[in-house]
């Protein structure tokens, strides 16, 4: 597993993101392996240390790259444990951000989705044990709002070693590269 990784988002909101292939590129580097040296990159990409240097301050300050945090491997604290929660709740306005910032709030929550469909949310969370688990369901099912909780257990992980550059389609790429053509 990697030491680091870069979290990257591209904003849907394409005004604000002005890629070229440079840029992804670059963001395929980095993402692969953050720890990649400027010298490194500069060589693969065929740019100088300065160049990269400066586009890389671009992507953070545009807030294409959002943030670089260390991989740790839940399994080093035991948290084994994966859940798959639907939560429904009760459609008031403001519930979708007061529900879903409550619910991404709670210890043991890893991801909270807001969906369409049959559920409201979906809730990805980790723990140690069946009693942290019930725990936590009690804490989801206490807050204001939601009616109606149902989850499941994963049995086994699938690492993908899937980025966001990586995962692009086609159709996807030449949408960042050149957002007129949408």
């Amino acid at each position: 597993m990697d030491a680091h990784k870069t979290m990257v988002m591209i904003g849907s909101n394409r005004a604000n993101t002005d890629l070229d292939e440079t840029d992804l590129a670059i963001l395929e580097q980095v993402e692969e392996n953050f720890d990649v040296s400027l010298e490194t990159l500069a060589e693969k990409l065929g740019l100088s240390k300065s160049a990269v240097h400066y586009r890389l301050n671009k992507l953070k300050d545009s807030g294409v790259i959002q943030g670089i945090t260390a991989d740790v491997d839940p399994l080093a604290f035991g948290l084994e444990m994966v859940s798959i929660t639907d939560v429904s709740v009760t459609h008031e306005r403001g519930y979708s951000e007061d529900i879903g910032e409550t619910l991404a709030a709670l210890e043991g929550v890893d991801q909270v989705y807001y969906t369409m469909g049959d559920v409201d949310f979906v809730v990805l969370s980790r723990v140690q044990s069946r009693e942290q688990l019930n725990d936590l369901l009690d804490r989801i099912i206490a807050i204001e709002g939601v009616n109606e909780t149902s989850s499941r257990l994963v049995l086994r992980e699938f690492d993908s070693k899937s980025t966001i550059t990586s995962n692009l389609t086609d159709a996807a790429r030449n949408a960042v590269l050149d957002p007129s053509t949408d």
